[in-house]
């Protein structure tokens, strides 16, 4: 049973507000650096690609840890879902924890951001009265599908793995082995997939005991009026930053699989609507949804748009649902930015990497010192191969860094998985541990920033050996024909390249924007070119001084220097 707690119309003690602020925020933290250290795989205990959130019992974003835009905006966004259309609050019970990955989680595309991602859901309860939930979502490398832990070339979800609508793993406390059994029966890693998901349902019922503590503290309804100013105090801020942008319209556009493969280019467009504190995102007029991986579901879309709109607000108003209060996104269903079942996904971030470069590229229009030039996309890297020593087939590989966009104050940022991306970079050393690999090179990549007043970020070099048997490579890389471009006079970065075989005879390169699942032998190379970020501002307004730091630094080379920056 759910007692209904009525708020009066007092305020929150500001004292009070703050310290819950930051309260609920190290329980996030916690979440997540328990599921780290608790899990398995690489991608998790090393690439850091999960993501915990403390939400409202209506599902609103409370608090998140700093992780995954991309996941961090969808877990509440899914669990909102959850809660309308599955399984409303009435139905949950403490020691509950409600599993699901499917993108299309209560009919819609506002479930999980694609089948890989799991998220787990507890619901926090004081006394009888449902008070909160805890979620975090983790990247599982192997849920099924038409090839271990990637997907290729996917036409559309059924390819993509199992797909788990959301259901209860944990009952009041009693873990359900039959429907863990079902899920286990449909990877080819049990034993990882095992550990992983164990870590993640215990890491999310962490939460409970310090919320609990807190209202122990402060009262429940303290800690409610707490939870509404908190947000309603982030919506104010939010929209008094949206007023700085001047009222109109801004239009743009930005092609995906430009390289001509699989029938592109395609395009998405862009129409900003700006008028007082309110702002709107119009994507009609993007190109339909294709049959293949890049359809980003509306949650995605979603997190990508509400990411964007973080970075121009500014990072000191609290992350939560009261900043995305004055925010409209009108996504078309059936297209590239709102897709419609039965479309594939897996790739969603080659879409969602380009609505990040969409938006800011309009925004340029109207507060060009509030955004960011093109950065390097998305880029991943994955390959899978038998194991010489344990005759186990495992995965290896990385979200791929680049070279992040020039800002109106700054250079940007060198080799870094960016924006909705935001993974960490694995060490060699481990993966060279784990997978059957060697690694030859990884360095800076000179030359790769956009020259500008700001230089772009420069992208790496990335060069590795196969050792395992029958090896197999798939790959994602954006910004190789349609270049990362600068705003304000500020130039492109260079583009990525992946070759095989760098300087062999049997040398060849791969296709700039997806592959399908590309066959390797032992002993093949893989080589990365990854794109730097696009410049800001004119080259000839960069100070002679930040000239010669690069050019000690090797970030470019004399010609380079004599060509962009007449030194």
């Amino acid at each position: 049973m759910t007692t209904p707690f009525v708020l009066d119309n007092d305020r929150a003690d500001p004292v009070t507000m703050e310290i819950v602020r930051n309260g609920l925020r190290a329980i996030a933290q916690r979440i997540t650096r328990r599921m780290i250290r608790a899990a398995n795989s690489f991608i998790i205990k090393e690439m850091e690609d999960c993501s915990a959130s403390i939400l409202d019992a209506d599902g609103s974003l409370l608090a998140e840890e700093a992780g995954p835009p991309i996941q961090l905006n969808t877990v509440g966004i899914c669990l909102k879902t959850i809660l309308e259309s599955v399984l409303p609050k009435s139905e949950w019970k403490p020691g509950d924890v409600v599993l699901t990955n499917d993108p299309y989680a209560g009919g819609g595309s506002l479930g999980s951001t694609h089948t890989n991602d799991y998220i787990a859901y507890a619901p926090i309860f004081y006394g009888d009265t449902l008070v909160a939930f805890s979620g975090l979502m983790v990247h599982h490398m192997d849920v099924g599908g038409m090839n271990m832990a990637t997907r290729g070339w996917g036409r559309e979800i059924y390819q993509e793995g199992m797909r788990l609508p959301p259901l209860k793993i944990v009952k009041q406390g009693v873990f359900d082995e039959d429907l863990l059994g079902v899920i286990l029966n449909n990877t080819r890693t049990p034993e990882v997939l095992l550990n992983d998901l164990h870590a993640q349902i215990s890491s999310v019922q962490v939460a409970a005991d310090d919320l609990r503590g807190m209202i122990d503290r402060y009262g429940l309804g303290q800690m409610l009026l707490c939870f509404r100013d908190l947000m309603d105090y982030s919506e104010r801020q939010t929209r008094e930053q949206l007023r700085i942008i001047p009222d109109g319209e801004y239009s743009h556009e930005e092609p995906v699989l430009d390289d001509g493969n699989h029938g592109g280019p395609y395009w998405l467009r862009l129409k900003i609507i700006k008028k007082g504190d309110d702002i709107v995102f119009d994507f009609t007029g993007t190109d339909p949804q294709i049959k293949g991986p890049i359809n980003s579901p509306m949650a995605t879309t979603l997190a990508a748009v509400y990411y964007v709109c973080r970075t121009i607000t500014g990072s000191a108003i609290p992350s939560n649902e009261g900043c995305k209060r004055a925010i409209e996104v009108i996504a078309p269903s059936g297209t590239l930015v709102n897709a419609k079942h039965p479309a594939a996904v897996y790739q969603r971030m080659v879409v969602c990497h380009s609505i990040v470069d969409l938006v800011m590229g309009a925004l340029s229009q109207a507060v060009p010192e509030r955004v960011m030039a093109d950065s390097c996309g998305c880029l991943y890297n994955f390959a899978n191969a038998e194991h010489p020593q344990t005759g186990r087939r495992v995965t290896f590989g990385e979200v791929v860094p680049g070279g992040l966009g020039a800002t109106a104050y700054a250079d940007g940022i060198d080799v870094i998985a960016c924006h909705v991306t935001n993974c960490h970079i694995p060490p060699i050393e481990s993966m060279e541990i784990e997978s059957p690999v060697r690694y030859l090179a990884r360095e800076l990549r000179t030359d790769s920033g956009g020259p500008g007043k700001y230089r772009g970020g420069v992208g790496q070099r990335l060069q590795y050996q196969v050792l395992g048997k029958d090896p197999n490579l798939n790959h994602t890389a954006q910004k190789s024909v349609s270049l990362p471009q600068g705003i304000a006079g500020g130039l492109p970065g260079d583009g990525g390249r992946w070759v095989i075989n760098e300087g062999m005879p049997s040398e060849r390169r791969l296709p700039f924007a997806i592959s399908d699942v590309e066959p390797l032998q032992v002993g093949d190379t893989v080589t990365h070119y990854t794109p730097g970020g696009g410049g800001f501002g004119s080259p000839l307004e960069r100070d002679p001084k930040a000239v010669a730091a690069d050019l000690r630094a090797g970030l470019i080379t004399s010609e380079h220097a004599s060509r962009y920056y007449r030194i």
